[in-house]
Protein backbone atom coordinates (compact mmCIF):
# COMPACT_ATOMS: atom_id res chain seq x y z
CA UNK A 1 0.00 0.00 0.00
CA UNK A 2 1.04 3.52 -0.44
CA UNK A 3 1.08 5.84 2.34
CA UNK A 4 0.92 8.98 0.17
CA UNK A 5 -2.95 7.91 0.15
CA UNK A 6 -5.20 10.09 2.21
CA UNK A 7 -8.83 8.78 2.80
CA UNK A 8 -11.56 11.18 4.67
CA UNK A 9 -13.08 9.28 7.19
CA UNK A 10 -16.33 10.88 8.10
CA UNK A 11 -18.03 9.38 10.87
CA UNK A 12 -19.58 10.90 14.06
CA UNK A 13 -19.64 6.91 16.27
CA UNK A 14 -15.99 7.14 17.72
CA UNK A 15 -15.57 3.21 18.30
CA UNK A 16 -16.39 2.80 14.57
CA UNK A 17 -14.19 5.95 13.37
CA UNK A 18 -11.34 4.27 15.63
CA UNK A 19 -11.84 0.54 14.32
CA UNK A 20 -11.96 1.72 10.37
CA UNK A 21 -8.91 4.70 11.22
CA UNK A 22 -6.86 1.60 12.30
CA UNK A 23 -7.36 -0.79 9.95
CA UNK A 24 -6.58 1.76 6.94
CA UNK A 25 -3.85 2.81 8.92
CA UNK A 26 -2.62 -0.89 9.06
CA UNK A 27 -2.73 -0.68 5.69
CA UNK A 28 -0.73 2.18 5.75
CA UNK A 29 -3.09 4.50 4.58
CA UNK A 30 -3.13 8.29 5.77
CA UNK A 31 -6.53 8.84 7.51
CA UNK A 32 -7.60 12.33 8.49
CA UNK A 33 -11.57 11.54 10.76
CA UNK A 34 -14.30 14.08 11.07
CA UNK A 35 -16.48 13.39 14.16
CA UNK A 36 -19.99 14.82 11.99
CA UNK A 37 -20.70 15.58 8.49
CA UNK A 38 -19.80 20.10 9.43
CA UNK A 39 -16.41 18.74 10.05
CA UNK A 40 -16.28 16.35 7.40
CA UNK A 41 -17.04 19.62 4.50
CA UNK A 42 -14.52 21.38 6.42
CA UNK A 43 -11.46 19.18 6.30
CA UNK A 44 -12.84 18.34 2.85
CA UNK A 45 -12.40 22.18 2.18
CA UNK A 46 -9.06 22.38 3.23
CA UNK A 47 -7.03 19.04 2.57
CA UNK A 48 -6.23 17.12 -0.68
CA UNK A 49 -8.07 13.16 -0.56
CA UNK A 50 -8.00 10.16 -2.27
CA UNK A 51 -11.05 8.67 -1.00
CA UNK A 52 -13.89 9.80 0.99
CA UNK A 53 -15.73 7.61 3.49
CA UNK A 54 -19.07 8.54 5.22
CA UNK A 55 -21.41 7.31 7.45
CA UNK A 56 -25.33 8.55 6.38
CA UNK A 57 -26.75 9.46 9.25
CA UNK A 58 -24.80 12.21 11.50
CA UNK A 59 -25.56 15.34 13.23
CA UNK A 60 -25.27 18.29 11.66
CA UNK A 61 -24.82 17.52 8.11
CA UNK A 62 -25.88 13.98 6.86
CA UNK A 63 -23.41 11.44 5.01
CA UNK A 64 -25.53 12.21 2.18
CA UNK A 65 -24.93 15.89 2.10
CA UNK A 66 -21.24 14.91 2.60
CA UNK A 67 -21.48 12.85 -0.56
CA UNK A 68 -22.90 15.54 -2.36
CA UNK A 69 -20.90 17.93 -1.58
CA UNK A 70 -17.81 15.75 -2.86
CA UNK A 71 -19.48 14.66 -5.70
CA UNK A 72 -20.23 18.36 -6.66
CA UNK A 73 -16.63 19.75 -6.02
CA UNK A 74 -14.49 17.06 -6.68
CA UNK A 75 -16.58 14.30 -8.49
CA UNK A 76 -13.21 12.22 -9.38
CA UNK A 77 -13.03 11.12 -5.55
CA UNK A 78 -14.24 7.91 -4.84
CA UNK A 79 -16.86 7.82 -2.14
CA UNK A 80 -18.16 4.71 0.20
CA UNK A 81 -21.06 5.43 2.37
CA UNK A 82 -21.42 3.31 5.21
CA UNK A 83 -25.18 3.24 6.69
CA UNK A 84 -26.66 0.81 9.68
CA UNK A 85 -29.65 2.58 9.56
CA UNK A 86 -31.40 -0.15 7.32
CA UNK A 87 -32.83 0.28 4.04
CA UNK A 88 -34.22 3.96 4.10
CA UNK A 89 -30.39 5.03 4.33
CA UNK A 90 -29.49 2.73 2.28
CA UNK A 91 -31.55 4.22 -0.23
CA UNK A 92 -30.51 7.73 0.70
CA UNK A 93 -26.53 6.88 0.01
CA UNK A 94 -27.85 5.48 -3.41
CA UNK A 95 -29.29 8.45 -4.24
CA UNK A 96 -26.46 10.69 -3.27
CA UNK A 97 -24.51 8.94 -5.84
CA UNK A 98 -21.69 7.20 -3.42
CA UNK A 99 -19.50 4.71 -5.71
CA UNK A 100 -20.38 2.23 -3.05
CA UNK A 101 -22.95 1.85 -0.28
CA UNK A 102 -22.11 -0.25 3.02
CA UNK A 103 -24.39 -2.06 5.95
CA UNK A 104 -22.63 -2.18 8.94
CA UNK A 105 -21.26 -4.16 10.82
CA UNK A 106 -18.58 -4.21 8.33
CA UNK A 107 -16.45 -6.90 7.39
CA UNK A 108 -13.26 -5.41 7.22
CA UNK A 109 -10.92 -7.58 5.00
CA UNK A 110 -13.60 -6.95 2.02
CA UNK A 111 -13.91 -3.14 3.25
CA UNK A 112 -9.75 -2.78 2.66
CA UNK A 113 -10.56 -4.70 -0.89
CA UNK A 114 -13.36 -2.04 -2.02
CA UNK A 115 -10.98 0.58 -0.76
CA UNK A 116 -8.10 -0.82 -2.99
CA UNK A 117 -10.40 -1.09 -5.77
CA UNK A 118 -11.97 2.35 -5.49
CA UNK A 119 -8.37 3.92 -5.32
CA UNK A 120 -7.28 1.58 -8.34
CA UNK A 121 -4.67 -0.89 -6.26
CA UNK A 122 -4.40 -4.33 -7.00
CA UNK A 123 -3.50 -6.61 -5.13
Amino acid sequence: MNASRTILLVEDDSDVRRMIGEHLEFYEYRVVEARDGMEGLQRLESGQYDLVITDIVMPFVSGVGVVRAVKAKRPEIPVIAITGQGKVSEDMAAESNADLVLDKPINMAEFVEHVRRLLGEHP
